[in-house]
């Protein structure tokens, strides 16, 4: 017994039967985004079930659609507007507010190792200002630092350019800086990909 938790937010293929009768644009769409969806989506709604609802919601709507999906300028950020728009709807629906402050914090003091008050004081007022960033500045924060997603994943994700994310860290690192009173430097925020 190796002692390492399962993955809780393990890849999660189309079942048999439906990966049969789907395209297989969109099964290998589905492949490569589900997990990051489902991230995303409970970071935002503090639920995992909530998460995967909505997350399968998205992706029936996208099935059901795939044909106009695929004649979409950009299949990803068609994607990723539905994904927004469903947790947004939700989040409507249930009168609340995005949870990333408490989400994000208190699993941050779960894998913390210094004093666990000191990390949640730190990070309840980051997650705080970063949750006021602009959408898509947050979006980018949310995507590279929450959920630790590699700056070319992100782009991906959200059907941007790289240089689009690099941008959008700037101006988060620059908001980020004023409000909470920190120098960063342009490499604590940012990282060179190949």
């Amino acid at each position: 017994m190796s002692g390492q938790q399962p993955d809780p937010w393990a890849d999660q293929a189309v079942r048999d039967d439906l990966a049969a009768v789907l395209p297989t644009t969109f099964v290998a769409f589905y492949s490569r985004r589900h997990k990051a969806y489902l991230r995303y989506a409970h970071v935002q709604l503090d639920s995992r079930e909530r998460a995967e609802q909505v997350v399968e919601d998205v992706f029936v709507q996208l099935a059901r659609a795939w044909t106009h999906v695929l004649q979409q300028p950009n299949v990803d950020a068609y994607a990723w507007a539905a994904l927004k728009e469903e947790v947004v709807r939700r989040l409507e629906i249930q009168g609340r507010a995005l949870a990333l402050v408490e989400t994000a914090a208190f699993a941050a003091v779960r894998h913390a190792s210094r004093s666990r008050f000191t990390v949640l004081e730190s990070k309840l007022g980051l997650y705080a200002a970063i949750a006021r960033l602009p959408e898509r500045q947050y979006d980018v924060i949310l995507l590279r630092f929450v959920l630790g997603h590699p700056m070319r994943r992100v782009a991906e994700l959200m059907g941007i350019s790289y240089g689009t994310v690099r941008s959008h860290l700037r101006g988060a690192r620059r908001r980020l800086s004023r409000e909470l009173g920190i120098d960063w430097a342009a490499e604590d925020m940012e990282e060179e990909e190949g």
